[in-house]
């Protein structure tokens, strides 16, 4: 809990630093604009930027939009309406009404999955915390899937490291159809004699006794002599071991507690 507290503050402090930037924002397809013309209310329309990058205006037609910024969308109205003679000195104001273009998926064990507007500069904490951060079941490792000029990229990005060093460095910036996604923690797994049976989550650097402990302890009946471990190794094959207090217990390791002989 705590660890997922310290996270969670951590989250929320870098979504205040990365506040967006609206006139950074570009314009793509599917986004939803409203257009205004100062002191001339019949040019103002609500439109649509087509898959093609275009939208139509009154008097200019189709105009080509997507990969500009806002600002640089209004001026280049502004210039086709004083250009073709139709309006003086025209002051163009664009307001996006649905961000469809720029969105950021984020899947996996978060509180809110789904698709996020980065509406400016976002980065990957940002997007995390509009998420409502990672779930109780989710892991301390982040892929964050991104694709440019036509190559997937896949990088994976310990959060929990990176907040606690407070070294932002591996904190993505995202842009629109990246993906995020965060995995389920790691599990093993314990039986035997033990309170609490079952699977249960992984921490890092977890020992033997630790194991133990997160099962609630030995049962009356249970003795910490002979315990074991079964692994599987790097081919498959099921291996029994002994197990020993300090050691560390591994990804879907199974932890037999026996029954006391006397």
């Amino acid at each position: 809990m705590k660890r997922f507290a310290l996270w969670l503050m951590a989250s929320m402090l870098a979504l205040t630093l990365g506040t967006a930037n609206a006139g950074e924002l570009l314009l793509g397809s599917g986004d939803v604009l409203k257009i205004s013309v100062y002191n001339n209310p019949d040019l103002t329309v609500d439109t649509r930027v087509s898959e093609s990058g275009f939208i139509t205006f009154p008097l200019v037609g189709q105009v080509a939009v997507a990969g500009l910024p806002t600002a640089a969308a209004e001026k280049k109205l502004a210039s086709l309406l004083e250009n073709g003679g139709f309006v003086k000195k025209p002051q163009v104001n664009i307001i996006v009404t649905v961000l469809q273009s720029q969105q950021v998926s984020v899947l996996g064990q978060v509180n809110r999955p789904g698709r996020y507007p980065i509406d400016g500069s976002r980065t990957m904490l940002d997007v995390l915390a509009l998420a409502g951060g990672v779930a109780p079941e989710g892991g301390d490792v982040v892929s964050v899937i991104r694709k440019r000029n036509g190559a997937t990229t896949k990088d994976l990005v310990d959060i929990v490291s990176m907040t606690r060093s407070g070294d932002l460095k591996n904190d993505i910036e995202l842009a629109g159809n990246d993906i995020l996604y965060v995995e389920r923690a790691p599990h093993f797994y314990i039986y035997g004699e033990v309170q609490h049976a079952g699977m249960m989550r992984l921490e890092r650097g977890m020992t033997v006794l630790q194991a133990l402990a997160a099962g609630g302890g030995l049962t009356p009946r249970g003795t910490e002599r002979g315990l074991r471990i079964k692994r599987r190794d790097a081919a498959g094959v099921l291996q029994v071991l002994d197990a020993k207090y300090d050691d560390l217990v591994q990804v879907d390791d199974v932890l037999y507690v026996r029954e006391s002989l006397f």
